[in-house]
């Protein structure tokens, strides 16, 4: 739960999770050119690669391979289980 936290507490990886919800299943050269265009973010590509490490490692983010390319893709289900954790109704 520590690593959803910390994904999430960084602006660019919101960011970045806006991006994917709007458009779900982007590359990296994608997601840096939605990121110039639309926020006026000129992280290098590299620097975004890291981000989307962390929201992976973090279980936001999940990657496919087709041919050369890696589409990254939103994964709500970490945040789901966050928002569960205490929107449960108790059990008495």
């Amino acid at each position: 739960m520590g690593d959803v936290f910390k994904a999430l507490a960084d602006p660019t990886r919101r960011t970045i999770l806006d991006e994917l919800v709007e458009r779900d299943g982007q590359t990296l050269f994608e997601i840096c050119s939605r990121l110039a265009m639309k926020h006026g973010l000129s992280s290098s590509r590299q620097a975004i690669s890291q981000h989307l490490a962390v929201l992976e490692d973090a279980g936001l983010v999940r990657a496919r391979r087709e041919g050369r390319y890696k589409f990254h893709h939103i994964d709500t289900r970490p945040i789901r289980e966050l928002l569960g954790r205490w929107t449960q109704p108790e059990e008495p």
